[in-house]
């Protein structure tokens, strides 16, 4: 056999070798990285999320979501994050993240509303400072308490029996701070503090800065001397949220 007759072969090889290549390339799928992440699964991921954070809240919890921007073309995500910023909490108005981390980095942002609809304590007359509340001076009222006050009262045992600070008219809102609660921590007390998150709980111990009556803020100093500030829990914890 000629040279030149084994060239035209190897050529005749070599142009169907990249043919072949080609069509198989041809049947690859996309690459991740090009592709949308698909639509309303962002809004799926995060109302899932949310409903974990609002589980054993009282009376009707409702969660409303504004839909993503549909021209804002997110890469596709192995697996979507959601989170809440730090110092947010799911309580009425508020933003929640999602993040991506692989195949491509991304941080999205959600509005999203919580409505809790449950009834709270309310002045039935006329309350004057350093009354002895019973169960004739208390009346209930049914509302969304996220759009209220903090601090509420929602339940008969809360207030019966505590003394008012101020005067309260008729019909108003009764808050813990209305009231001489006995301190659920007090200053210098060692507490137990308890970290939650989405998906986790810790727990440390840390001497308590002030007093506090269940539901007010209480600052407290961990063993390693960081100050961190939680809400004072009935039976003397300390609860943080992240």
């Amino acid at each position: 056999m000629t040279i030149s007759l084994l060239r035209r072969r190897a050529a005749r090889v070599s142009r169907g070798l990249s043919a072949a290549l080609c069509a198989a390339l041809a049947l690859l799928p996309i690459p991740a990285a090009n592709a949308q992440q698909r639509e309303g699964a962002i809004e799926v991921r995060v109302r899932e999320f949310l409903q974990r954070e609002v589980a054993g809240l009282p009376g009707e919890v409702s969660i409303e979501l504004s839909p993503l921007d549909p021209n804002s073309q997110l890469p596709a995500c192995a697996a979507l994050e959601p989170f809440l910023p730090a110092g947010t909490r799911a309580w009425g108005r508020f933003s929640v993240g999602v993040r991506c981390d692989s195949p491509v980095t991304w941080t999205a942002y959600l509005q999203a509303r919580v409505a809790v609809v449950a009834d709270y304590l309310v002045a039935a007359r006329p309350l004057r400072a350093g009354q002895v509340l019973g169960p004739a001076d208390l009346g209930q009222r049914r509302g969304d308490l996220t759009a209220l006050s903090d601090n509420l009262l929602t339940d008969p045992t809360q207030a019966t029996g505590h003394h008012t600070r101020i005067a309260v008219a008729a019909g108003s809102p009764l808050r813990g701070d209305m009231l001489r609660v006995p301190h659920a921590v007090r200053q210098g007390q060692t507490v137990r503090v308890l970290g939650v998150g989405a998906g986790f709980r810790v727990a440390s111990e840390g001497r308590a800065m002030n007093n506090a009556a269940p539901g007010e803020r209480v600052r407290v100093r961990l063993a390693d001397g960081q100050v961190v500030t939680g809400t004072a829990q009935a039976g003397g914890a300390v609860e943080l949220a992240f």
